[in-house]
């Protein structure tokens, strides 16, 4: 199928016009009208975007997990326990809508923990573990308090 010359300009000139259009063939099942090759595209970058979300909440929990666990710095804990606390709502919030990024997690957990060390080793000189120490299940860092509470 050969795009028109006026839905790729619209697709460069006006994305949002674009989307509209689009969602509007689509409802119609005018699909032989559709700008297939960049709603592709579209959808392609949808999917890479969630994991990218996947990926960096992941790396932000691992590395206050880290710090807290690790670090003996007391005036940062409540700080860092608060950022745990928001990362693990907001990866309990995307794998609801997308339960099947649950799929990647034990994957990526490895790779994401020596992005999350290399980072936390140029911050602070306290001796990080090279491997994860805990449950590396998905529930579990999701869940578990991993350090000791304050009396």
């Amino acid at each position: 199928m050969t795009q028109s010359i006026s839905q790729v300009s619209l697709y460069e000139q006006d994305f949002a016009l674009w989307i509209d259009d689009t969602v509007a063939k689509l409802k119609a099942g005018k699909l032989e009208q559709l700008d297939i090759e960049n709603l592709i595209e579209e959808i392609e970058s949808l999917g890479r975007s969630e994991k990218r979300e996947l990926e960096s909440r992941l790396v932000v929990l691992i590395s206050h997990i880290l710090k807290r666990v690790y670090v003996n710095s007391p005036n940062d804990y409540r700080g860092w326990i608060n950022t745990i606390e928001e990362q693990r709502t907001q990866l309990e919030l995307l794998f609801r809508n997308s339960p099947s990024l649950k799929n990647n997690f034990e994957c990526v957990f490895p790779e994401l923990y020596q992005f999350s060390l290399k980072r936390l080793r140029r911050e602070y000189s306290t001796n990080f573990p090279d491997e994860w120490q805990f449950s590396n299940q998905l529930d579990a860092l999701l869940n578990d308090t991993f350090w000791e509470e304050e009396q």
